[in-house]
């Protein structure tokens, strides 16, 4: 499977990584914890079968001192006990807001009760945008067939720099 464009050699491909990325970075900044930014960002992009992205956030947090052992269980959070709840209801909102076509009701009132408990309108806001972006992103990835492995850590706002 061949990249089927490099959107950042492609003018108006750039224009909008840039842009993109101008929204990424309001994310980065938000309070919204470092950690969950990547956890969340990890699992939609493992539901979206997306290897550029899965590893772009693998690489990122364990460069901001995530755990192996934290990374390797994303997929299967819900049995493990290395997740607060905190980090549980983001993850479980990740999941409900990247899986809309599979549920018919979208994000469960419940999930955003748990969401409620633990972070504030800022974080919840911040929360949101990340994952309506993230599942932009693995959709340009997936579209034009940009394969993980090569990602290092910090290259993406290098590349946009």
């Amino acid at each position: 499977m061949d990249t089927r464009i490099n959107l950042f050699e492609n003018e108006i491909g750039l224009r909008f990584a840039k842009r993109f990325a101008g929204a990424g970075l309001v994310i980065h900044d938000s309070p919204l914890p470092r950690s969950t930014q990547e956890l969340v960002s990890l699992r939609a992009s493992q539901i979206n079968g997306c290897g550029h992205c899965i590893d772009m956030h693998v690489k990122e947090a364990a460069a901001a001192g995530e755990s192996a052992v934290r990374l390797h269980l994303v997929a299967a959070w819900r049995e493990s006990t290395v997740f607060t709840e905190a980090e549980q209801a983001a993850l479980a909102l990740a999941e409900e807001g990247t899986r809309l076509a599979d549920a018919s009701q979208g994000v469960s009132d419940a999930t955003w009760a748990r969401v409620r408990e633990h972070y504030d309108d800022d974080q919840i806001a911040a929360l949101v945008a990340l994952v309506a972006l993230i599942n932009a992103a693995n959709r340009l990835a997936v579209i034009t067939h940009q394969r993980g492995g090569a990602y290092e850590a910090g290259m993406f706002a290098a590349a946009l720099g």
